[in-house]
């Protein structure tokens, strides 16, 4: 399989996770740090494209801000996600596995692999996808199965 290719369908998981979560954070008493966690996960896309880009804006964008309202969520998961899938069919292999140069946190300059920065991104929102499972079930909610496995397996023999 294609480098793109792969990372092209771990997006897609990634934002269809994403978005069914929201349905079990629209049912919850409190949703405010579930949405902020959804938040900076739209926020770390944004910024790391920018980033990647070179754009020289980035460095004045925020990992946590702006907290968008719960109705925006998933409009900005797509919004945010759409410039990825668009930057993985325009570039080769060749060019996912060549270091980019980017201004990190401290004013430093960094280098890493876009192909690199692309699966850090889908980790990043597995780990915090964990932490909203888990504020999901602390407020009473059985969390959904979002596992990318179960996205992947097929039954062979029905019981």
């Amino acid at each position: 399989m294609q480098l793109n290719i792969f990372l092209h369908e771990l997006f897609e998981y990634n934002l269809d996770a994403n978005k069914k979560i929201l349905n079990k954070i629209n049912d919850l008493p409190d949703q405010q740090e579930c949405v902020k966690f959804v938040s900076h996960l739209i926020n770390s896309q944004y910024k790391w494209m920018a980033r990647i880009k070179g754009d020289s804006s980035q460095t004045q964008m925020d990992w946590w801000n702006p907290l968008y309202s719960f109705e925006q969520l998933e409009n900005e998961l797509q919004k945010s996600t759409q410039p990825w899938l668009n930057y993985l069919s325009e570039k080769t292999e060749e060019e996912l596995l060549t270091e980019v140069h980017f201004i990190g946190f401290d004013g430093s300059e960094f280098a890493a692999t876009p192909k690199d920065i692309i699966v850090q991104l889908n980790f990043h929102s597995v780990h915090h996808r964990a932490q909203i499972q888990t504020m999901i079930r602390q407020q009473g909610l059985t969390p959904d199965f979002l596992d990318y496995i179960g996205t992947r397996y097929r039954r062979l023999k029905a019981e």
